[in-house]
């Protein structure tokens, strides 16, 4: 065994105390520096309390806001008192639960518009604020531009540091994103009749004998027209078919000799769709009656759901649901042009008389 001398003992006891020395020097350059999170959830426990969520709040800076409130069977949107989608819900809370961060990004406030985590406070904000709310405690998250198509910038408000995480979050504020858009999705196969009262010209009815008749006929056509294809009164039948939504407001009774859709099922289903223009936006109302047994708790539904509501629709869709006869019908044959005139002919003078 080597025994070491006393030199050699000193140049040990030398080294270890620069080793020690170098170690607190690299220690004490960034004293405030906490590990990476990297991996760690940016909401830890929200996991275990979704289901006690009871409101979420999600707010713009230019005023836009949802509020969504837990209720006894579903989720409703306070700005509207409509219910909303619970699936959407649903998804943006356990998305959420799962955010994990993947990077800690700036913490200089002065930095933050850049990712878009900036203070709501502003119409030039560009994040979105949003509120989980349960018993006893709020917690904030601002959620900032998105990175990629996997991650987004976010910061727990009231904290310094921004941070770059994933799933992705891109939050809506407006209320009309937040509704439950089915409306009902009532197919041709169980349609009988349908009778319309459109904008302008006649009513009409499209109907078929039986649920195996494949096409729709139009009894009582103007004298000389047809329908343009033994299928052209089809649409008109299927127009209630998957039927959703756009936006919804409290109806108002306003409306003045609105036009009128009613569709009789083969089952006994009754339903009558009145709708109005006003502006550029289209509406209509639901009401529902059944015949029969078997059609008695889809009809109260419907009432259940839609009386006392305006329902905005795509144009497309409402004229589908009140098209005018003529849309149905054969273009009528070109008039026959007039024969043009015989060209003026200079009477014949006299020597052309006696010379003919």
């Amino acid at each position: 065994m080597m025994r070491l001398t006393s030199r050699g003992l000193a140049a040990l006891l030398a080294a270890g105390v620069v080793v020690i020395a170098l170690a607190l020097w690299v220690s004490s350059r960034k004293p405030s520096e906490s590990p990476s999170q990297a991996g760690e959830l940016v909401l830890p426990g929200l996991e275990s309390s979704v289901n006690g969520i009871t409101e979420v709040r999600i707010r713009k800076g230019d005023g836009t806001r949802t509020t969504l409130t837990k209720g006894a069977t579903d989720w409703i949107i306070g700005e509207r008192g409509f219910p909303a989608d619970s699936s959407l819900v649903r998804k943006l809370l356990l998305d959420l639960a799962d955010l994990k961060i993947v990077e800690e990004k700036t913490s200089d406030p002065a930095s933050y518009a850049e990712i878009g985590v900036e203070e709501v406070s502003s119409p030039r904000s560009s994040g979105t604020l949003i509120d989980l709310v349960e018993p006893g405690k709020t917690v904030s998250l601002i959620v900032g531009k998105p990175s990629g198509m996997q991650s987004s910038y976010v910061r727990v408000a009231g904290a310094k540091q921004s941070l770059l995480a994933s799933p992705q979050v891109i939050p809506d504020a407006d209320p009309r994103r937040w509704l439950d858009h089915s409306v009902i999705d009532l197919p041709e196969t169980r349609v009988e009749q349908v009778r319309v009262q459109p904008a302008s010209g006649p009513a009409y009815t499209v109907l078929r004998g039986s649920a195996q008749q494949l096409d729709f006929t139009v009894p009582d056509l103007p004298k000389g027209r047809k329908l343009s294809s033994v299928s052209a009164a089809n649409p008109v039948a299927s127009a209630l078919s998957s039927l959703t939504l756009d936006d919804v407001r409290k109806a108002d009774g306003s409306a003045a000799n609105p036009v009128h859709a009613t569709f009789q099922t083969f089952d006994g289903l009754t339903v009558d769709v009145a709708g109005r223009a006003d502006g550029n936006n289209r509406y209509i109302t639901i009401s529902a009656k059944s015949t029969s047994k078997g059609t008695a708790d889809e009809a109260q539904k419907l009432d259940a759901r839609f009386a006392g509501w305006d329902i905005e629709i795509l144009g497309y869709q409402y004229d589908s649901l009140f098209q005018p006869l003529e849309g149905l019908l054969e273009k009528p044959a070109a008039a026959a042009k007039t024969p043009s005139k015989a060209r003026r002919t200079k009477p014949k003078s006299a020597k052309e008389k006696a010379a003919s």
